[in-house]
């Protein structure tokens, strides 16, 4: 059909508004390219602390109202300098450590006041002599590395009780804990990317002076994870490549490939623009969301593309192909952005902020998809068409299966999945592999499930560090810290102070606790040495008058100023998720039966406590995420069919891929947390995609007649072949990232392209196998022969 002959006022009002002034719309894309480009310019890449937590848990909530009276429970780093060989009781080696810590101290965005190391005051010590108690600062007075000062440091050190927290059990190195603030000295949000580059800077100099220096923290993960995303560009890059490439081999066309990937390309850098627009930033775990966009993008792409270059193929004018695919495709597109963005949207329900980004920042990823894939894409392949190479590929394959040539032999074992037996098969294998999917994916534990940082690799530097840490400690930086609240100046009760001895001794025989503080250990650590050090006074008397006493030196982050909470430290072997289950759960339990209205024990603070809340929400929200995905996604899809039998069609294969998605992670040793929870609802949205365009033209085909063998095929020939590509393609591109330096992005990698290609596979297997079942053609048509136009499943009276 040329153009003159084609009714320019046909088609749907959208339609008519954006093809009648395809000038306009690609001069109003072009400008809004140029200004979201230079807004992506200033994009940020950083993370917080605060945003990975769930601020609205109890147990956080709890953690944010005594913040301030707890002592370096939070954020913070540790820095473990360690000498080779020797000890640390040494004067070079302690110089050294001293001008470390002096420097450590003066780093953006410490918070002073609580920094802690063997140089700083507020490390003392408390000892028993002829003359009573004594104490001071462990670093005696006077100190200048002469074999008596350091003697004395070292009778300092063992009565400090910070053998195992401050200084190695076997001495051979200290640590300096440094809490970090929320914001620094000019009000700006920590900068986690230069403070991990200063303290490598650090590590480096000193380093060179012949000390070891090992570092942990989550402001060191998200430093290491900042520096990795070098290499997501990197594999970002080659997954354009691959893209690129798998869509010209099967096109042949420069400019149509092109174009496919520019408008896919552009869509990322629209969503990049809006982010800084929309005063948002990307972190660690949102860099993997333009991919994700990118990737949805080349799957609608291809789509149009194909649509374009098979009615070209058929003699129709660019321009009125373009139309023609416009009409065919655009509502099964829009429905599955809609499904994608409902998929991303739901994220919005789990109460972490890093995760609620995420989902705001994939959503407009995918808004801005329809103008670029859905509208832009068409309008520009409506002016360059596709290389007469492209168009002959299309007519000679097309008038092969016109002249009753054999199928191909894929297509031909594609489409016997919609035939009796075979669609029999096919569904029984589905049952089973959902059903033996969902036995294995109960088996999936929330949080994580390997000591260190499970985001990086095991073999590291950090989780190396992290490995020196629990091995020189006895216990790493996983804290779970109890608050026990009292009225003011009644922390040292005996009655509250005796329920705290309770509760350590409980869960000092807990797998996974490797040891305990709190004011009560103090008094019974005290009593023995007034003692002399004899084991039997080791105990825990109903003295007020001694409990005052202890407590009047006792060091202030045992209680707060006013006396009105004790906090129970907690020290963990680990933070995989059966440890902190079995921890929390016993405390819980232990408050149910001990609170009063002047004693509460409260969950929970420390690195390990806020992990625990994190876990407990990513629990309550999972399931809760999936059923709304799933909901939403039926909808539109019944909307979309008006067929509750073509939504159990479409859905169903989806369904097992999530079974088996979650079957995949537990073979992999992967939990579901922070980092994971979002691949597992975008799988719904992003598989649903291949559904939708198939069962867009099946269903169109069986409403004028055909049987369902025949209307799958002609959806095979239209769209099938696409849905294949852009699955192989994206699987094989995301695929590189298992060679990442940063484990979450292998692990993601991983799953993305199981899901990409076993969604493809629900959509050409399972779906049709289904169909057989559920769908039926609208009136029996015998030996009916496929016309041209036909086999493009373009609806009646598009032409």
């Amino acid at each position: 059909m040329s153009v003159p002959s084609f009714d320019t006022r046909s088609g749907s009002l959208i339609e008519r508004a954006l093809f009648n002034h395809r000038a306009v719309v690609v001069l109003l894309c072009a400008l809004v390219t140029a200004l979201l480009g230079w807004q992506a310019t200033r994009l940020q890449l950083n993370a917080s602390f605060e945003k990975t937590i769930p601020t609205s848990h109890p147990y956080i909530q709890n953690f944010l109202a005594y913040q301030s009276e707890l002592s370096g429970l939070g954020n913070a780093v540790r820095v473990a300098v360690a000498r080779p060989q020797g000890n640390i009781y040494d004067a070079q080696y302690l110089d050294t450590l001293r001008r470390l810590s002096d420097e450590v101290f003066l780093l953006p965005g410490v918070d002073r006041a609580r920094m802690k190391s063997l140089w700083t005051p507020t490390t003392r010590w408390v000892g028993v002599t002829e003359d009573g108690l004594e104490g001071g600062p462990v670093i005696p007075d006077g100190f200048d590395g002469s074999s008596a000062k350091l003697q004395q440091l070292a009778a300092n050190v063992a009565r400090s009780g910070e053998i195992g927290q401050t200084v190695a059990r076997d001495a051979a190195s200290t640590v300096i804990f440094v809490p970090l603030l929320v914001k620094d000295a000019q009000g700006q949000s920590l900068d986690y990317a230069l403070l991990s580059r200063q303290l490598e800077t650090l590590r480096g100099k000193y380093e060179a002076e012949g000390v070891a220096i090992h570092i942990t923290g989550f402001a060191k993960i998200v430093g290491d994870l900042i520096d990795g995303v070098r290499a997501v560009l990197v594999f970002f890059a080659m997954a354009v490549a691959i893209a690129t490439a798998m869509v010209f081999w099967y096109t042949r066309c420069i400019r149509s490939t092109l174009l496919v990937v520019l408008a896919s390309l552009v869509a990322v850098v629209w969503q990049l623009g809006l982010l800084p627009l929309l005063g948002y930033a990307l972190d660690p775990y949102s860099i993997l969301v333009p991919f994700l966009v990118f990737a949805i993008g080349m799957s609608h792409g291809a789509q149009k593309m194909n649509g374009i270059m098979q009615d070209v193929g058929r003699g129709v004018d660019k321009l009125v192909a373009a139309r023609f695919t416009f009409r065919r495709l655009f509502l099964a597109g829009l429905t599955a952005l809609l499904a994608d963005a409902v998929g991303f949207a739901v994220l919005l329900v789990i109460d972490i902020q890093v995760i609620r980004e995420l989902a705001i920042a994939a959503s407009i990823g995918v808004a801005v998809l329809i103008f670029t894939n859905l509208i832009l894409l068409p309008i520009l392949l409506s002016y360059t068409g596709v290389s007469a190479v492209a168009a002959e590929r299309s007519l000679r394959a097309e008038q092969a299966d016109a002249a009753g040539a054999a199928k191909h032999p894929l297509w031909a074992l594609l489409d016997r999945f919609t035939q009796r037996p075979w669609a029999t098969v096919a569904v029984a294998a589905g049952l089973v592999m959902g059903v033996g999917g969902f036995l294995f994916s109960t088996q999936l534990k929330i949080g994580d499930l390997d000591p260190g940082a499970p985001e990086l690799r095991a073999d590291s530097r950090y989780n190396r560090d992290v490995g020196f840490m629990n091995a020189a400690y006895g216990a790493g930086s996983d804290v779970l810290a109890v608050m026990v609240k009292t009225p003011e100046g009644q922390c040292s009760h005996f009655d509250a102070l005796n329920k705290v001895d309770a509760l350590e001794w409980e869960l000092r025989q807990i797998d996974g606790v490797e040891s305990t503080n709190s004011l009560s250990l103090l008094n019974r650590r005290v009593l023995s040495g007034l003692n002399e050090g004899n084991p039997r006074w080791y105990e825990f008397l109903p003295n007020q008058d001694m409990l005052n006493t202890v407590t009047a030196s006792a060091p202030r982050g045992l209680y707060n100023d006013a006396c009105g909470l004790l906090t129970v430290y907690v020290y963990l072997r680990d933070h995989k998720a059966d440890t902190l289950a079995r921890v929390v759960g016993h405390i819980e339990a232990f408050a149910l039966r001990n609170n009063t209205a002047d004693t509460q024990f409260l969950l929970a603070a420390g690195t390990a406590g806020i992990e625990a809340a994190t876990n407990i929400v990513v629990k309550d929200a999972w399931r809760t995420m999936l059923l709304m995905v799933y909901g939403a996604v039926v909808v539109l899809c019944f909307v979309t069919f008006r067929s509750w039998k073509a939504v159990v069609v479409a859905v169903l294969p989806l369904v097992v891929t999530s079974f088996l998605a979650e079957a995949l992670m537990v073979a992999l040793g992967m939990g579901v947390k922070v980092a994971t929870l979002p691949v597992i609802a975008l799988g719904v949205g992003i598989g649903v995609d291949y559904a939708l365009y198939i069962l867009s033209i099946t269903l169109s085909q069986l409403r004028e007649g055909k049987s369902l063998s025949e209307a799958y095929y002609r959806a095979l020939l239209f769209t099938g072949k696409v849905v294949m590509l852009t699955g192989v393609t994206l699987a094989v591109g995301v695929i590189t990232w298992a060679a990442s330096p940063i484990k979450f992005q292998a692990d993601m990698g991983l799953l993305l392209a199981f899901m990409f290609l076993w969604n493809m596979l629900g959509a050409l297997v399972l779906l049709p196998a289904l169909a057989h079942f559920l769908l039926k053609p609208a009136a029996p048509v015998a030996n009916a022969r496929p016309t041209a136009r036909d086999v493009h499943g373009v609806p009646q009276g598009a032409h």
